[in-house]
């Protein structure tokens, strides 16, 4: 293992029905930690029946006050929790990578039972989302070229919202393993780009 990496941290948010074992995400954690970045990947409380107030609230509390070393990776609806929690905070703060996999903001046609959870939240506007652009020193926002569960549309709109374009990953479909997701080297590139 490489040695760390002075004021260096990632984190990695799974998305609904996952956990931190799930996907790629032990395999990008490994990737970071051998980089010399320490890596946490904390479980969200109850993702298969997930709460928005209670996601928002552990991504808080797991992200502290994020700052110039800070890496955040969030896949799926870990994506939406993440953003409600950086719109949440106060007074001045910096967060120096935040790389958004297979991200939306409006509900899923496929996952209609999510709805309450898209609806329920923290409000995620137009010009909250434009603002955190501000805070952030890089952006990656990645999709497949074709995801079963988030339109492409969904992603791009995001993307649009945040003032980037995305990154398209050909044939990754909803970066889960049972679409032979297990390894995530576009999201390790795009986080390891971002070096100070």
């Amino acid at each position: 293992m490489a040695s760390t990496t002075t004021g260096r941290r990632a984190l990695i948010f799974h998305g609904y029905g996952a956990t931190p074992e799930d996907h790629w995400f032990g395999w990008l954690a490994q990737r970071l930690e051998d980089d010399g970045i320490p890596v946490t990947a904390p479980a969200l409380p109850d993702p298969l029946s997930p709460d928005p107030v209670a996601w928002e609230d552990a991504v808080r509390t797991a992200l502290g006050t994020p700052d110039a070393g800070t890496i955040v990776v969030a896949h799926s609806l870990g994506c939406l929790a993440v953003l409600r929690a950086l719109g949440s905070l106060a007074g001045p703060w910096r967060l120096g990578t935040l790389a958004l996999v297979a991200g939306f903001l409006d509900p899923l046609p496929a996952l209609p039972e999510l709805d309450g959870f898209i609806a329920d939240g923290a409000p995620v506007d137009r010009l909250a989302v434009a603002g955190l652009a501000e805070h952030l020193d890089r952006l990656v926002v990645l999709r497949s070229d074709r995801d079963e569960f988030v339109p492409t549309t969904h992603t791009d709109r995001l993307a649009a919202l945040l003032g980037t374009e995305p990154q398209v990953v050909e044939g990754a479909g909803h970066f889960l393993a049972d679409d032979g997701v297990t390894e995530a080297p576009a999201i390790h590139d795009a986080v390891r780009s971002s070096r100070l």
